[in-house]
């Protein structure tokens, strides 16, 4: 007698899980990385939320399983957050400024910036800034995504983007008026 597995049983329900793990891989890895900022931890925790929704893939197939699978990343990154032991992590900065550089090496150094500063915020503030700009969700959808109110999410989304703003990139001189640098 064979073992009993989980999740779909079907063929067409096997192919309409992998089409839709093959459409959203990506974007689910940026999800999880601009929540945990380590790539090997966004790709297990996108791998394990599709884990867990191959075992419901039946009841909400037909629903919004992106939101299923959206709301298991947060949770699970918001949990490894919780369980992280953040003892010593390295830092170094260059002690000069390099020569200028081409537009694509700024926007690299701007998205290696802008990941070490969401890494200053908390995991709920940043879960929000990510999935409110990021994710484009609307407050709304960020509050029943988190499992709070909509208030919370425009206060951690104003803390967030507050703390972001008051940060200084190395390579930029300090705003002038009215904010304009």
């Amino acid at each position: 007698m064979a073992a009993p597995t989980a999740g779909p049983t079907d063929h067409p329900a096997e192919a309409s899980f992998a089409a839709f793990v093959r459409s959203r891989w990506g974007r689910l890895v940026r999800l999880a990385y601009s929540l945990t900022l380590d790539v090997g931890r966004a790709e297990d925790l996108v791998q394990e939320s599709l884990a867990k929704l191959w075992f419901v893939w039946p009841r909400v197939r037909d629903g919004s399983p992106e939101a299923y699978v959206r709301r298991t990343i947060v949770n699970g990154a918001i949990s490894a957050s919780r369980r992280r032991w953040r003892g010593e992590e390295p830092r170094w900065e260059l002690p000069d400024l390099p020569e200028p550089r081409s537009s694509a090496a700024d926007a690299v150094d701007d998205r290696d910036w802008l990941r070490r500063e969401l890494a200053s915020l908390s995991v709920l503030q940043r879960a929000v800034v990510v999935l409110r700009y990021a994710e484009d969700l609307s407050e709304r959808q960020v509050a029943e995504l988190l499992g709070i109110s909509t208030g919370t999410v425009k206060t951690h989304a104003f803390r967030g983007l507050a703390r972001l703003r008051d940060a200084r990139h190395p390579d930029r001189s300090a705003p002038g008026p009215r904010g304009e640098g």
